[in-house]
């Protein structure tokens, strides 16, 4: 993949932690943009053009399930593989997820391999 990777979460420390996985699972991206929730991510997305969405479910002032709805509406990121991260393992989310736009779901903690066998294909096809 070339291009940039938008990474969206509360923690700094994850952001990081999803930006070296990406590294050590050979995701190669040309630069990053950061966001800490999603009305960030969605001004990001309003100026920028992206490759990849790497996004936390649950953050304060807009959720990753809000901003997926919020980037569906206006059209943001037509064709950009979306992937949540999440502590959460409840079935209605992953659902609900998928229907709003997701392309892959990974479970934190996740390794090099589930980078590998959930966002390594979507950014083939």
């Amino acid at each position: 993949m070339k291009g940039t990777v938008l990474v969206v979460d509360d923690s700094a420390m994850m952001r990081k932690v999803v930006l070296r996985v990406l590294k050590m699972a050979d995701v190669e991206f040309e630069s990053v943009l950061e966001a800490c929730d999603g009305n960030e991510a969605l001004a990001l997305l309003r100026t920028n053009q992206v490759a990849l969405i790497m996004c936390d479910i649950n953050m304060p002032i807009m959720s990753g399930l809000q901003l997926l709805q919020q980037i569906k509406d206006e059209k943001l990121a037509v064709g950009v593989p979306i992937v949540m991260v999440t502590t959460e393992n409840s079935e209605p989310q992953v659902r609900q997820a998928i229907l709003a736009g997701a392309r892959g779901y990974i479970r934190k903690p996740f390794t090099v391999e589930h980078i590998k066998n959930n966002v390594k294909p979507l950014l083939a096809s």
